[in-house]
């Protein structure tokens, strides 16, 4: 393994901790004594054709350091490859780190452990999901907390997380369960009216809601959480509970395992799929759980 290591950093993360993260990262690996090399593109689509070059060109291991875009956007780099990607998590979410037990902006530590995992070869093969040819790590949501997403991005102010709480009163207020229909890998179909459904590969979103609380990114399988149809009431009661996953429970959810599962809406148009936070598309998708299609530094 060459002892190069590429940073592929996201300045911008985390309302500027991307930025601050890289150098005692850098210095954990340096001090281990690899050769750091930085990468930062001007926009996503540079900062990956970068990305790609230093997997092609050989790098021992690609290490993202920012949030769950920048991971995404990593993955789209080394997934189906055999170089692996560390993470620094150093985001506003970090849910990919949190679903493996990675540190959380613990830059130095995130650091230290990836210079170990390289020293002593502790690679974890971990599952991804794909649409079409577009991977995820996380969570594929779609219904509330999609459109909860869509109002979030189209807001300026408040800055941060705030703005997504401001969000969610404001779509709570106009929203109507979705008239979804959910055909898993043996075929069956489920036509159901739904408030969310979350396709997870790993077990939380939003910054540590455990929507899919018991998904295994190893078993090659999604755990797909539904969220019935429910009075605001009831989803202002369930909603709190997915911190703790102990949302799973309640009668209004339920939850299936599939490697392979199809979205679509019935009559309801304006749903669009978000994948490790980063929209992928509007409805209908369809996405497939891919067995160790990523080398995941782990420590």
């Amino acid at each position: 393994m060459t002892s190069e290591i590429t940073l592929f950093v996201n300045p911008t993360a985390g309302r500027g901790r991307g930025a601050g993260a890289a150098q005692p990262a850098a210095s954990a690996l340096r001090a281990a004594g690899f050769s750091v090399r930085t990468v930062i593109g001007e926009d996503a689509a540079d900062a990956l054709v970068r990305a790609r070059a230093a997997v092609r060109d050989g790098t021992g291991a690609l290490v993202a350091v920012g949030g769950d875009g920048l991971v995404n956007l990593a993955l789209q780099a080394v997934a189906g490859t055999r170089t692996p990607l560390g993470v620094v998590a150093a985001g506003t979410g970090n849910d990919f780190a949190r679903s493996l037990g990675l540190p959380v902006r613990e830059p130095a530590a995130a650091g230290a452990l990836v210079a170990r995992a390289l020293k002593g070869e502790l690679v974890r093969d971990v599952d991804l999901g794909r649409i079409g040819d577009h991977w995820f790590g996380t969570v594929l949501a779609s219904g509330f907390d999609s459109r909860v997403n869509d109002r979030g991005n189209r807001m300026r102010l408040p800055l941060g997380r705030f703005k997504y709480d401001v969000a969610i009163v404001a779509e709570l207020a106009a929203f109507k369960p979705v008239p979804f229909r959910l055909t898993l890998d043996d075929g069956s179909v489920r036509e159901l009216a739904a408030t969310l459904v979350a396709v997870g590969n790993g077990t939380s979103y939003g910054g540590g809601m455990r929507i899919c609380a018991d998904a295994d990114m190893s078993d090659g399988l999604f755990d797909v959480t539904v969220v019935g149809e429910c009075s605001r009431r009831t989803l202002l009661k369930v909603f709190p509970r997915v911190y703790k996953g102990t949302h799973l429970t309640h009668p209004v959810v339920s939850t299936y395992r599939a490697a392979r599962v199809e979205l679509a809406t019935e009559g309801a148009g304006g749903v669009t799929g978000y994948a490790d936070g980063e929209p992928v598309g509007a409805l209908p998708l369809v996405a497939r759980c891919v067995p160790g299609a990523v080398r995941v530094l782990t420590g």
